[in-house]
């Protein structure tokens, strides 16, 4: 500011021109508005991005649980699944296609031991193996498949989308009333039979008519009516003859002790006069993996049924070495 000497001598200080004073007066009302710029500026991005007073969730939050978001889903055991072809021993697959033992060229052997894998799009997801061959006595067939189930629902986890396709394929089985009513612990047991008797007349069974099925569970000394409505092959009384009737203890049933949940269906078909071929399937699943095993004879000789009881009992065993190849 400008100073001047009075009429005394002295440094006086003049006062403030117009000028002065107006810019003083615009600095002190520049810096209250300012302040209240930021202010409304906070106050907006705290609206935007925060919780209200009254206790809302924000943006971010799931309904019911204020700014928490609910865990995903849990992913199945199983990344990976196992190579099919190499799944099934040499010593198995004897057993279940003997004639395989019977191919006299060594590369026609190796070949057959080797398997066919079935066509797949997605290695990751779903991988099979199929066997055939033919010997003096008759024809297998062996399949099997690998499934392992993913789900892309967040909120579903791999163990129940596996669960509800299990589901599916034991409805489209259509395994007989019995097999459902039986107790867990006596299904897929010798005992079943007993704790079933009552019933297992009523059930459909496989490759029978409905009067055969009535009279499955009948005694020997029951009245010829109903014996008399089974097919030739099953009539005959003989311990050694093929029924096309499996007794309650073979019939399509639930299996206990074979992954999370198991089944076994049993279908025998017969095309005209040509020989009778008989169907063996076990499906189990584990975790998210689902498999599926078809075991398949049909015989050279016609009229003439493949065992059930044999055919169930090597269906079996092999279930029982595929999971264990899952869990190892």
């Amino acid at each position: 500011m400008r100073q001047a000497i009075n009429q005394r001598g002295h440094w006086d200080t003049p006062r403030e021109t117009t000028v002065e004073r107006s810019l003083t007066v615009q600095r002190k009302a520049y810096v209250p508005g300012v302040a209240a710029l930021l202010a409304a500026l906070f106050a907006t991005l705290a609206g935007c991005t925060g919780s209200s007073d009254d206790g809302g969730t924000t943006d971010s939050a799931n309904p019911g649980d204020p700014g928490t978001a609910s865990p995903a889903a849990q992913p199945g055991r199983y990344r990976t699944l196992p190579e099919p072809c190499g799944a099934v021993g040499r010593s198995t697959l004897d057993s279940l296609l003997p004639g395989i033992r019977q191919i006299t060229d060594e590369d026609q052997r190796e070949k057959a031991y080797a398997g066919e894998p079935t066509v797949t799009y997605d290695t990751d997801r779903k991988v099979g193996c199929r066997w055939k061959v033919e010997s003096t006595n008759a024809t297998d067939h062996l399949l099997i498949d690998f499934e392992r189930v993913v789900s892309y629902d967040n909120s579903v986890s791999d163990d129940s989308q596996a669960q509800q396709l299990f589901a599916t394929m034991e409805e489209a089985a259509d395994l007989p009333e019995v097999a459902s009513t039986s107790a867990p612990s006596d299904v897929g047991t010798g005992d079943e039979s007993t704790a079933s008797a009552g019933s297992a007349g009523s059930a459909a069974l496989p490759g029978a008519t409905p009067t055969a099925s009535a009279s499955a569970s009948a005694p020997s000394s029951a009245s010829p009516s109903p014996t008399s409505s089974l097919t030739s092959s099953s009539s005959s009384s003989s311990p050694t003859s093929s029924s096309t009737v499996p007794p309650a203890d073979l019939q399509p049933r639930l299996l206990d002790g074979l992954g999370d949940a198991a089944f076994l269906d049993d279908v025998l078909s017969s095309s005209g006069s040509t020989a009778q071929q008989r169907t063996v399937t076990v499906a189990f699943r584990t975790s998210n993996v689902v498999v599926t095993m078809e075991y398949e004879e049909q015989p050279a000789t016609v009229g003439v049924a493949p065992d059930s009881q044999e055919m169930q009992d090597k269906a079996l065993k092999l279930a029982a070495q595929l999971a264990d190849t899952l869990a190892g």
